[in-house]
């Protein structure tokens, strides 16, 4: 059993990389990712830095296993919120061929990044949001 959560460990650390990754890049190139905040939400880059803080504060919390339940649902939460917003509408509006496999590449990333955040979630037992009694 101690094996097996070496492993979850690992992977959690990778995703954790992954996410840290993902949030500096908010903060290195802001412009770039300005793109992908819909119009009709306002504040316009201010989301993008917001993403980026929330995508390195939810790595900090994996990889020191902090607050790991909270984050690991509001991580699932943000990407739904994104496969939702910005991925199906990417996907459908797409002029030609390699858009909408770019947008169906990135709906689908964000689809397993949420059943990941999930699984961390709930496998947090000794972190407790009082949801029911047998969480």
């Amino acid at each position: 059993m101690k094996q097996y959560h070496i492993i979850s460990r690992i992977a959690i650390y990778l995703l954790s990389i992954v996410l840290f990754a993902f949030g500096v890049f908010h903060f290195i190139h802001p412009h770039d990712l300005l793109v992908f905040v819909p119009s009709f939400i306002p504040g316009g880059i201010l989301w993008v830095y917001v993403v980026g803080a929330a995508f390195i504060l939810v790595a900090l919390s994996f990889l020191t296993n902090t607050m790991v339940k909270f984050a690991g649902y509001l991580l699932a939460v943000l990407l739904i919120l994104f496969i939702l917003s910005i991925h199906i509408p990417n996907y459908l509006n797409a002029g030609d061929k390699e858009m909408r496999q770019i947008a169906l590449i990135n709906m689908l990333k964000d689809t397993a990044i949420v059943g990941f955040a999930l699984h961390i979630a709930a496998g947090a037992h000794h972190q407790k949001l009082h949801l029911e009694d047998s969480d």
